[in-house]
Protein backbone atom coordinates (compact mmCIF):
# COMPACT_ATOMS: atom_id res chain seq x y z
CA UNK A 1 0.00 0.00 0.00
CA UNK A 2 1.28 3.54 -0.70
CA UNK A 3 0.47 4.58 2.89
CA UNK A 4 2.59 1.78 4.26
CA UNK A 5 5.44 2.76 1.95
CA UNK A 6 5.26 6.37 3.12
CA UNK A 7 5.19 5.34 6.77
CA UNK A 8 8.19 3.07 6.26
CA UNK A 9 10.11 5.79 4.43
CA UNK A 10 9.38 8.36 7.14
CA UNK A 11 10.30 5.89 9.88
CA UNK A 12 13.58 5.04 8.13
CA UNK A 13 14.54 8.69 7.75
CA UNK A 14 13.59 9.39 11.38
CA UNK A 15 15.66 6.43 12.58
CA UNK A 16 18.71 7.47 10.55
CA UNK A 17 18.46 11.07 11.75
CA UNK A 18 18.22 9.78 15.33
CA UNK A 19 21.36 7.70 14.84
CA UNK A 20 23.13 10.70 13.36
CA UNK A 21 22.18 12.91 16.31
CA UNK A 22 23.82 10.36 18.61
CA UNK A 23 27.07 10.54 16.66
CA UNK A 24 26.66 7.62 14.27
CA UNK A 25 28.29 8.39 10.93
CA UNK A 26 28.04 5.11 9.06
CA UNK A 27 25.42 2.36 8.85
CA UNK A 28 26.38 -1.14 7.88
CA UNK A 29 24.18 -2.81 5.28
CA UNK A 30 24.63 -6.46 4.42
CA UNK A 31 25.34 -7.49 0.81
CA UNK A 32 22.06 -9.42 0.83
CA UNK A 33 20.06 -6.32 1.76
CA UNK A 34 21.87 -4.22 -0.83
CA UNK A 35 21.06 -6.80 -3.47
CA UNK A 36 17.42 -6.82 -2.41
CA UNK A 37 17.26 -3.03 -2.59
CA UNK A 38 18.76 -3.09 -6.05
CA UNK A 39 16.06 -5.52 -7.20
CA UNK A 40 13.23 -3.46 -5.66
CA UNK A 41 11.55 -1.13 -8.16
CA UNK A 42 11.31 2.46 -7.07
CA UNK A 43 7.85 2.74 -5.60
CA UNK A 44 5.74 5.82 -5.58
CA UNK A 45 4.82 7.29 -2.24
CA UNK A 46 1.87 9.61 -2.04
CA UNK A 47 1.57 13.37 -2.05
CA UNK A 48 1.54 13.29 1.76
CA UNK A 49 5.21 12.28 1.78
CA UNK A 50 7.84 14.64 3.17
CA UNK A 51 7.15 18.24 2.15
CA UNK A 52 9.12 19.43 -0.84
CA UNK A 53 8.79 23.14 -0.16
CA UNK A 54 10.72 23.75 3.04
CA UNK A 55 10.74 26.85 5.18
CA UNK A 56 13.58 28.18 7.27
CA UNK A 57 14.55 31.31 9.15
CA UNK A 58 16.25 32.54 5.98
CA UNK A 59 13.06 32.45 3.94
CA UNK A 60 10.36 33.05 6.52
CA UNK A 61 10.47 36.81 5.97
CA UNK A 62 9.70 36.47 2.28
CA UNK A 63 6.11 36.82 1.09
CA UNK A 64 4.37 33.49 0.73
CA UNK A 65 2.88 32.75 -2.66
CA UNK A 66 0.48 29.95 -3.46
CA UNK A 67 1.79 27.20 -5.71
CA UNK A 68 -0.09 24.57 -7.65
CA UNK A 69 -0.06 21.13 -6.04
CA UNK A 70 2.74 18.89 -7.23
CA UNK A 71 1.61 15.67 -8.88
CA UNK A 72 1.65 12.58 -6.69
CA UNK A 73 4.17 10.87 -8.95
CA UNK A 74 6.60 13.79 -8.87
CA UNK A 75 6.19 14.28 -5.11
CA UNK A 76 6.87 10.59 -4.60
CA UNK A 77 9.92 10.63 -6.85
CA UNK A 78 11.30 13.66 -5.02
CA UNK A 79 10.72 12.04 -1.63
CA UNK A 80 12.50 8.88 -2.79
CA UNK A 81 15.43 10.85 -4.23
CA UNK A 82 15.72 12.96 -1.09
CA UNK A 83 15.70 9.85 1.10
CA UNK A 84 18.59 8.37 -0.88
CA UNK A 85 20.58 11.60 -0.76
CA UNK A 86 20.13 11.99 3.01
CA UNK A 87 21.89 8.70 3.73
CA UNK A 88 24.53 8.89 0.98
CA UNK A 89 28.07 7.94 2.03
CA UNK A 90 29.68 7.76 -1.41
CA UNK A 91 32.31 10.26 -0.22
CA UNK A 92 33.22 8.96 3.27
CA UNK A 93 35.32 12.01 4.13
CA UNK A 94 32.38 14.32 3.41
CA UNK A 95 29.78 12.07 5.07
CA UNK A 96 31.97 11.89 8.17
CA UNK A 97 32.35 15.65 8.54
CA UNK A 98 28.95 16.99 7.49
CA UNK A 99 26.21 18.06 9.87
CA UNK A 100 23.47 17.81 7.27
CA UNK A 101 22.90 16.80 3.68
CA UNK A 102 21.78 19.91 1.81
CA UNK A 103 19.37 18.47 -0.73
CA UNK A 104 17.72 21.54 -2.27
CA UNK A 105 14.76 23.83 -1.77
CA UNK A 106 11.90 25.23 -3.82
CA UNK A 107 9.17 24.06 -6.13
CA UNK A 108 9.49 20.77 -8.05
CA UNK A 109 7.42 22.48 -10.75
CA UNK A 110 9.77 25.47 -11.02
CA UNK A 111 10.43 26.98 -14.43
CA UNK A 112 13.69 28.49 -13.12
CA UNK A 113 16.48 26.63 -11.32
CA UNK A 114 19.63 28.02 -9.69
CA UNK A 115 22.67 25.77 -9.23
CA UNK A 116 25.67 26.55 -7.02
CA UNK A 117 28.77 24.56 -6.23
CA UNK A 118 28.46 23.28 -2.65
CA UNK A 119 27.04 24.11 0.80
CA UNK A 120 28.99 26.36 3.16
CA UNK A 121 28.99 26.38 6.95
CA UNK A 122 25.60 28.10 7.24
CA UNK A 123 24.02 25.73 4.75
CA UNK A 124 25.52 22.69 6.49
CA UNK A 125 24.07 23.93 9.76
CA UNK A 126 20.56 24.68 8.43
CA UNK A 127 20.32 21.93 5.76
CA UNK A 128 19.22 24.44 3.11
CA UNK A 129 21.21 25.90 0.20
CA UNK A 130 22.09 29.58 0.02
CA UNK A 131 21.07 30.78 3.49
CA UNK A 132 24.20 32.78 4.40
CA UNK A 133 24.97 36.32 3.23
CA UNK A 134 25.39 35.19 -0.37
CA UNK A 135 22.09 33.33 -0.11
CA UNK A 136 20.32 36.40 1.21
CA UNK A 137 21.58 38.34 -1.79
CA UNK A 138 20.41 35.57 -4.12
CA UNK A 139 16.97 35.78 -2.51
CA UNK A 140 16.87 39.52 -3.23
CA UNK A 141 17.84 38.87 -6.86
CA UNK A 142 15.08 36.26 -7.17
CA UNK A 143 12.51 38.62 -5.68
CA UNK A 144 13.61 41.50 -7.92
CA UNK A 145 13.05 39.19 -10.88
CA UNK A 146 9.45 38.79 -9.72
CA UNK A 147 9.77 35.33 -8.12
CA UNK A 148 9.98 33.96 -4.59
CA UNK A 149 12.40 31.36 -3.24
CA UNK A 150 9.46 28.98 -2.98
CA UNK A 151 8.58 29.32 -6.67
CA UNK A 152 12.05 28.60 -8.08
CA UNK A 153 14.37 25.70 -7.22
CA UNK A 154 17.81 26.13 -5.63
CA UNK A 155 20.39 23.36 -5.40
CA UNK A 156 24.11 22.69 -5.42
CA UNK A 157 26.26 20.21 -7.31
CA UNK A 158 27.54 18.85 -3.99
CA UNK A 159 24.98 17.96 -1.34
CA UNK A 160 27.59 17.92 1.44
CA UNK A 161 29.86 20.70 2.61
CA UNK A 162 33.45 20.10 1.47
CA UNK A 163 35.42 19.08 4.54
CA UNK A 164 38.10 21.46 5.82
CA UNK A 165 40.44 19.33 7.96
CA UNK A 166 42.67 21.41 10.20
CA UNK A 167 40.58 24.56 9.63
CA UNK A 168 38.23 26.03 12.20
CA UNK A 169 36.48 28.21 9.62
CA UNK A 170 36.24 28.87 5.93
CA UNK A 171 35.29 26.81 2.91
CA UNK A 172 37.14 25.06 0.14
CA UNK A 173 36.41 24.43 -3.50
CA UNK A 174 34.99 20.97 -4.20
CA UNK A 175 37.24 18.71 -6.21
CA UNK A 176 36.29 17.51 -9.70
CA UNK A 177 36.07 13.97 -8.31
CA UNK A 178 33.65 15.03 -5.56
CA UNK A 179 31.45 16.85 -8.06
CA UNK A 180 31.50 13.89 -10.43
CA UNK A 181 30.45 11.55 -7.62
CA UNK A 182 27.57 13.73 -6.39
CA UNK A 183 26.22 15.21 -9.61
CA UNK A 184 23.89 12.26 -10.41
CA UNK A 185 21.61 13.54 -7.62
CA UNK A 186 21.46 16.94 -9.33
CA UNK A 187 20.78 15.24 -12.67
CA UNK A 188 17.78 13.49 -11.15
CA UNK A 189 16.55 16.77 -9.67
CA UNK A 190 16.82 18.48 -13.05
CA UNK A 191 15.11 15.60 -14.84
CA UNK A 192 12.22 15.65 -12.37
CA UNK A 193 11.79 19.43 -12.32
CA UNK A 194 12.39 20.00 -16.05
CA UNK A 195 12.99 23.74 -15.60
CA UNK A 196 12.82 26.01 -18.61
CA UNK A 197 16.06 27.74 -17.62
CA UNK A 198 19.01 26.90 -15.35
CA UNK A 199 21.28 29.58 -13.88
CA UNK A 200 24.80 28.42 -12.95
CA UNK A 201 26.18 30.51 -10.10
CA UNK A 202 29.91 31.01 -10.26
CA UNK A 203 32.96 29.54 -11.92
CA UNK A 204 33.03 26.29 -9.94
CA UNK A 205 29.39 25.51 -10.70
CA UNK A 206 30.03 26.17 -14.39
CA UNK A 207 33.11 23.95 -14.28
CA UNK A 208 31.16 21.16 -12.59
CA UNK A 209 28.28 21.38 -15.06
CA UNK A 210 30.04 22.15 -18.33
CA UNK A 211 33.63 21.18 -17.68
CA UNK A 212 34.67 24.70 -18.68
CA UNK A 213 37.70 26.17 -16.93
CA UNK A 214 38.27 29.26 -19.08
CA UNK A 215 36.86 31.58 -16.44
CA UNK A 216 33.45 32.89 -15.49
CA UNK A 217 34.30 36.38 -16.78
CA UNK A 218 34.40 35.06 -20.34
CA UNK A 219 31.47 32.65 -19.94
CA UNK A 220 28.92 34.75 -18.05
CA UNK A 221 26.06 36.13 -20.07
CA UNK A 222 26.46 33.55 -22.84
CA UNK A 223 23.73 30.95 -23.25
CA UNK A 224 24.78 27.31 -23.02
CA UNK A 225 22.79 24.10 -22.98
CA UNK A 226 22.77 21.52 -20.19
CA UNK A 227 20.69 18.36 -20.37
CA UNK A 228 18.78 19.99 -23.24
CA UNK A 229 17.90 23.00 -21.07
CA UNK A 230 19.11 26.58 -21.67
CA UNK A 231 21.77 27.45 -19.09
CA UNK A 232 22.94 30.95 -18.15
CA UNK A 233 26.34 31.21 -16.42
CA UNK A 234 26.69 34.22 -14.13
CA UNK A 235 28.70 35.42 -11.17
CA UNK A 236 28.18 33.86 -7.76
CA UNK A 237 26.39 36.18 -5.30
CA UNK A 238 29.46 35.97 -3.04
CA UNK A 239 31.42 37.75 -5.78
CA UNK A 240 29.01 40.68 -5.63
CA UNK A 241 29.50 40.86 -1.86
CA UNK A 242 33.25 41.18 -2.42
CA UNK A 243 32.94 43.55 -5.38
CA UNK A 244 30.31 46.23 -4.81
CA UNK A 245 30.93 48.02 -8.11
CA UNK A 246 27.73 49.09 -9.82
CA UNK A 247 29.10 47.78 -13.12
CA UNK A 248 29.41 44.24 -11.73
CA UNK A 249 25.91 44.32 -10.29
CA UNK A 250 24.64 45.46 -13.67
CA UNK A 251 26.36 42.56 -15.44
CA UNK A 252 24.61 40.03 -13.22
CA UNK A 253 21.32 41.85 -13.64
CA UNK A 254 21.71 41.83 -17.44
CA UNK A 255 22.11 38.05 -17.18
CA UNK A 256 18.89 37.89 -15.16
CA UNK A 257 17.07 40.08 -17.69
CA UNK A 258 18.14 37.62 -20.39
CA UNK A 259 16.78 34.80 -18.22
CA UNK A 260 13.44 36.57 -17.84
CA UNK A 261 13.21 37.08 -21.59
CA UNK A 262 14.04 33.40 -22.19
CA UNK A 263 11.24 32.47 -19.79
CA UNK A 264 8.84 34.80 -21.57
CA UNK A 265 8.27 36.68 -18.30
CA UNK A 266 7.21 40.34 -18.37
CA UNK A 267 10.01 42.85 -17.75
CA UNK A 268 9.13 46.35 -16.58
CA UNK A 269 11.00 49.50 -17.48
CA UNK A 270 11.92 49.82 -13.83
CA UNK A 271 13.53 46.38 -13.92
CA UNK A 272 15.40 47.23 -17.10
CA UNK A 273 16.82 50.33 -15.45
CA UNK A 274 18.26 48.71 -12.33
CA UNK A 275 21.98 49.40 -11.66
CA UNK A 276 22.37 51.80 -14.56
CA UNK A 277 24.31 54.95 -13.88
CA UNK A 278 22.14 58.00 -13.26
Amino acid sequence: MPDAYTQLLDATISHLESLKSRGTRFVTVSPENLAALARTPRRAAVATAAPIISSSPSSSSSPVTATAPVSEAKAAAFAELRARALVCVKCPHLAGSRKNVVFGVGSPDASLMFVGEAPGADEDEQAEPFVGKAGQLLTKIIQTMGFQRSSVYIANILKCRPDTPGQSAGNRKPTPEEMQTCIPYLHEQIDLIQPKVIVALGATAVEGLLGKTIGITKLRGQWRTYRNIPLMPTYHPAYLLRNQALSEKRRVWEDMLAVLEKLGAPVSEKQRGFFLKA
